[in-house]
């Protein structure tokens, strides 16, 4: 029996499989005809198939390999495709070097993009001699590109982006002459662009941005069949060559976020099948050339954060196709040409933060539609007529008798600056008028100062009440009105949601004043389930009166029949939760800032608990809870669950939060006590460390089954390198803290208050040596006491 079990997966196995294969025909002899059976596949193959652990064949019903998912075969039975299993897309783990490449003489398509895959690329690899198609993108690989790719000689699509691959593009991978596509995007490559690439003659496109590729642009470097060029956010320096003029086909040229200077080559103006032109966040100079009226294809052109001074050349204004212009933060002047209404197709005009001057032209009322922003420049005069959406903020010469622009921006009258020059004239005529004019105008000024005094002696705040209804806004650099939130999401339209959470949906609005908030709006029919209006009135009951840095701001709400909505604070990098399962910014999150995460936390639950007035219970702290600013500092956020706590009651309740940080004690109790916060705490430093949710561990704490082998360093999150030691030690003293807020007794957990001062005490090193501390150690007493827990 032994083995049989040890040659299942090899020799034993094809001879079983044959056999029975043989037998199938023989009980079926004299039956009526059968369709003829699959070819069965080589035997190497199946070897390679049977060895690689790709497919757990406890879940495979079928013995014809063809038949398995991400396995594709031709008329003789030989493997031509091979994909992700579909039971475990995404699983890590898996690694190309555990499938025998060399073995499959007819494989024509390998595309592993997003299986999960970690380690480097095999050099067997190239003994695939029919490969026209791999796609190793969206994965963990690491190393060098291997030399060897440059043995698949029939290769045409070759696309390893979003990897974590080092070092410079191997010479050898330019003898691939027909390649069609190659993407390298996304990665860590560094070094020059090769002058070879040119060699690809029949490369159609060519991706290798967000990598670390230095230097300049070489002449002659590129097939002249390319379409699409994409050197986006590298390090690439000096002047854009002209010799990119010679790639006549190109319809992408994407050249943003790289350092290169000087003019915009006029042989570049003559691709006429160009659509698509990003020379963004460069140090380009010079005047924009009117010759890019020659693109006549063009439909995005994006030359904003760069240095070009001058007009805007009015040839440009006869490119019909144009439906994105953006020409923002550069030191452009003169006026705005009335001819912009020629660009029927525009969808976006950004012409910000430059120095254009004289009035708006009244003909851009004419473009309805379009997103039209000319923020910070030096216009005076009235706002044409007809222009929806419009941003004029830091123009303090703009006019307007509409009350919404004068609300929004603070302008001046122009029908008032008119009345003055006419009152003049006629002043000994209509004196008494005048006089009585003046006096009522000074009224009305005095009166709306006194009304604005007394708002702001009144904590910046509006409210009223309709209907039983509340809307209330709080004064945020300027008032934020509920127009303007409308506005700015478009009366919630999908495009700016960010995310959807136990009830509502979250929406990112960028306000007139440039500020950006998130707004969490009740959808209507949770408007009308009593449960989900009671945690949206709870959330503003509690937000209204708590005020913590690393509790998410409330800057206002408005709880109608109608609608229903919140305005928090906008935390740029998400939750903590969608951080660490991305693994990109996963590593960005290093161990210091994890660190300071959780004490953030503790500190953010210690004043609900301990420094407010009744006591409060959040009652659903968890890495979606926990959001994240761009300084990567926490705040605690969704309090639509929360409670006040009294001396004289029970606080039995019905059980809420999230699944897996709920404590154990609500299973068979509904009374909640602050014990259940901490419990939920725990089990967010202790997913912060490990850098997924440590359901294993919280299996493990509750059965007692703890091995006493498994170290601290063997959890933490291994995308990370190594700690210092004196991180590490910041490192043990959070683990130490998490374990003994997972203790399955309540009354045996540290209060919240304890864990932040313990936080903030100095520590002092410990005689275990650290990398080799044990999870048993750490839910010792000893080390309990060690940290006055």
């Amino acid at each position: 029996m032994q083995l049989f079990v040890f040659n299942f997966y090899g020799t034993t196995f094809l001879v079983i499989y044959g056999m029975v294969f043989i037998m199938g025909i023989v009980l079926e002899l004299g039956a009526a005809p059968a369709p003829a059976p699959a070819p069965l596949l080589p035997p190497s193959e199946a070897n390679a198939i049977l060895k690689s652990g790709w497919w757990n064949l406890s879940q495979l019903d079928s013995h014809n390999i063809c038949s398995w998912c991400g396995i594709g075969c031709n008329v003789a039975g030989s493997i031509t495709v091979i994909g992700c299993p579909c039971y475990t897309p995404g699983t890590p783990g898996i690694r190309l070097a555990t499938l025998n490449l060399s073995v499959f003489k007819n494989l024509e398509m390998l595309d592993v993009s997003n299986c999960g895959l970690q380690g480097t690329i095999p050099s067997d690899i190239g003994n695939l001699p029919k490969l026209t198609y791999l796609d190793l993108s969206d994965n963990s690989l690491h190393g060098e590109i291997p030399p060897s790719l440059a043995n698949l000689t029939q290769l045409e699509f070759l696309i390893i982006s979003h990897n974590k691959f080092q070092g410079p593009i191997p010479r050898e991978l330019l003898f691939l002459r027909n390649l069609t596509r190659l993407d390298l995007s996304n990665n860590s490559l560094h070094g020059e662009i090769p002058p070879s690439l040119a060699n690809l003659t029949q490369l159609e496109s060519l991706i290798i941005s967000h990598n670390k590729f230095q230097g300049s642009i070489p002449e002659l470097s590129f097939p002249k069949y390319l379409t699409v060029l994409d050197l986006s956010y590298n390090l690439l320096n000096g002047e854009i060559p002209s010799a990119l003029a010679n790639l006549i086909q190109l319809e992408s040229l994407i050249l943003s976020n790289n350092k290169f200077q000087g003019p915009i080559p006029g042989e570049l103006l003559f691709l006429k099948n160009l659509a698509w032109l990003d020379l963004s966040y460069n140090s380009l100079d010079g005047e924009i050339p009117p010759a890019l009226a020659n693109l006549t294809q063009l439909e995005n052109l994006d030359l904003s954060n760069n240095k070009f001074q001058g007009p805007i050349p009015g040839e440009l204004l006869f490119l019909q196709d144009l439906n994105w212009l953006d020409l923002s933060y550069n030191s452009l002047d003169d006026e705005i040409p009335p001819a912009l209404i020629n660009l029927t197709q525009l969808e976006r005009l950004d012409l910000s933060n430059n120095k254009f001057q004289g009035p708006i032209p009244a003909e851009l009322g004419h473009l309805h539609h379009v997103s039209v922003n000319l923020s910070f420049n030096n216009l005076k005069g009235p706002i044409p007529y007809g222009l929806s959406e419009i941003q004029l903020i830091g123009n303090k010469d703009v006019c307007s008798d509409d009350s919404y622009y004068i609300d929004k921006y603070q302008f001046k009258r122009c029908s008032a600056q008119d009345n003055k020059v006419r009152l003049n004239q006629q002043l000994v005529i209509v004196l008494p008028i005048l006089i009585f004019l003046i006096m009522l105008f000074l009224l009305l000024v005095c009166l709306r100062h006194t009304r604005i005094a007394t708002k702001n002696k009144h904590a910046n705040t509006t409210a009223a009440t309709k209907n039983g209804d509340l809307f209330c806004i709080w004064n945020y650099d300027g008032n934020i009105a509920y127009e303007d939130i409308i506005r700015a999401t478009q009366d919630f339209d999908m495009r700016y949601c960010i995310g959807t959470g136990a009830y509502g949906s979250v929406y990112r609005a960028q306000l007139p004043s440039g500020k950006i908030v998130a707004v969490k709006k009740l959808h209507g029919f949770e408007a009308e389930v009593a449960a989900f209006d009671e945690s949206f009135r709870n959330e503003v009951k509690v937000l209204s009166e708590i005020k913590h840095r690393h509790i998410v701001k409330l800057h206002g709400f408005c709880l109608h029949r109608r609608i229903m909505f919140l305005i928090y604070e906008y935390m740029e990098r998400g939750s903590l939760f969608s951080v660490l399962f991305d693994d990109v910014e996963a590593m960005e999150l290093d161990w210091k800032k994890r660190v300071n995460i959780v004490k953030g936390t503790a500190h953010a639950l210690s004043y609900l608990h301990h420094d407010f007035t009744p006591p409060i219970v959040h009652r659903d702290i968890s890495a979606s809870n926990v959001l994240l600013n761009s300084d990567w500092e926490p705040s605690v956020s969704d309090f639509g669950t929360a409670r006040f706590l009294s001396s004289d009651s029970s606080h039995r309740t019905m059980v809420a939060g999230t699944i897996g940080y709920i404590a154990p004690e609500l299973a068979y109790s509904m009374v909640v006590s602050e014990r259940c916060d901490v419990y939920s705490f725990g089990v967010v430093a202790l997913e912060t460390l490990v850098g997924s949710h440590p359901k294993e561990i919280l299996s493990s704490l509750q059965s007692a089954s703890t091995e006493n082998g498994i170290t601290l360093c063997e959890i933490l999150d291994q995308r990370l390198p190594q700690a210092t030691m004196s991180v590490l030690m910041e490192i043990v003293s959070v683990a130490i803290v998490a374990f003994a807020c997972l203790n399955a007794n309540p009354c045996s957990r540290p209060t919240m208050k304890s864990v932040s001062q313990c936080f903030l005490t100095q520590l002092t090193p410990l005689d275990i040596p650290l990398r080799e501390i044990s999870l048993q150690q750490l839910m010792s007493q000893e080390l309990r006491h060690y940290l006055n827990l």
